[in-house]
């Protein structure tokens, strides 16, 4: 989401001039691979060529909704991640309020959803990565419930957690669960007219210095907690997708990151 508008040859080669050595990619950017039909294996053959890991794809959508269409809809993608290299599968919720009738009935169609996907990602060896979502119209807004889900399956050396900088903000969850996320995603909000209930995408920028939701202070939690995996950048701001210097952006970003990170360690 850093830069939508790019192919994906041009997507590694803006990460690999920043020094970058990992990847998140999409699979619902127009004319974007893998939107685009390019098999997954090209899209792994260009990554290895410019040096980079993919780390995920970014996703398959409405997960917990779990019907025969899904399940078909699961296996297809999964295996092109497979096939292009990625090591994970961001498995993002139902973001439609008032789907299901009762959080019984809610809470049991993700632990089913959980189940239907484990095969399918073990039979290409993917992780499947939970991304809460802190909307309040969202199915699945905390953390905790992903876990008690994904330990009730059975499952946790299948599944871990994708933890959003905004979207845990946004829902006003306290647990961090650094020991089962798999990865991180950091935007930031800079908006100080827009209260905390009504965030949404469009406010989500790179992380600098006016960021209000403490990119700095979650990582640092996370770290503390044992975390050492990946973060992956996901602002949805128009100002971002249209920047002229996107990778100077980035790399301004990034800097302000780790100098925030190296300062707080030192």
């Amino acid at each position: 989401m850093v830069a939508p508008g790019l192919g994906v040859e041009a997507f590694f080669e803006l990460a690999q001039r920043l020094g970058l050595t990992a990847v998140e990619i999409r699979n619902d950017l127009a004319g974007v691979a893998l939107a685009d039909g390019t098999p997954g294996h090209e899209v792994g053959a260009l990554a290895s060529a410019k040096g980079l890991r993919i780390l995920s794809v970014n996703a398959l959508q409405r997960f917990n909704e779990w019907t025969p269409v899904r399940a078909e809809e699961a296996k297809s993608l999964a295996a092109e991640a497979s096939a292009a290299g990625a090591e994970a599968l961001v498995l993002c919720p139902v973001n439609e309020e008032g789907f299901w009738s009762d959080d019984a009935t809610r809470l049991a169609a993700l632990r089913e959803a959980l189940s239907g996907l484990a095969p399918i990602l073990a039979d290409v060896g993917l992780i499947g990565l939970v991304e809460p979502l802190g909307f309040a119209e969202c199915s699945l807004r905390l953390k905790s419930e992903a876990v008690a889900a994904i330990d009730a399956v059975g499952q946790g050396e299948r599944f871990k957690l994708v933890h959003d900088t905004f979207h845990h903000f946004v829902a006003g969850e306290t647990a961090l669960f650094p020991e089962r996320t798999g990865l991180v995603h950091i935007s930031g909000v800079e908006d100080k007219a827009v209260p905390r209930e009504a965030m949404r995408d469009p406010h989500r920028v790179l992380v600098g210095p006016g960021d209000l939701i403490d990119n700095l202070g979650q990582l640092r939690a996370l770290a503390k907690g044992g975390y050492r995996g990946p973060a992956s950048f996901e602002p949805f701001a128009a100002e971002v997708a249209g920047s002229a210097d996107i990778a100077g952006d980035l790399g301004a970003s990034i800097a302000f990151v780790a100098d925030g990170l190296k300062a707080q360690a030192a």
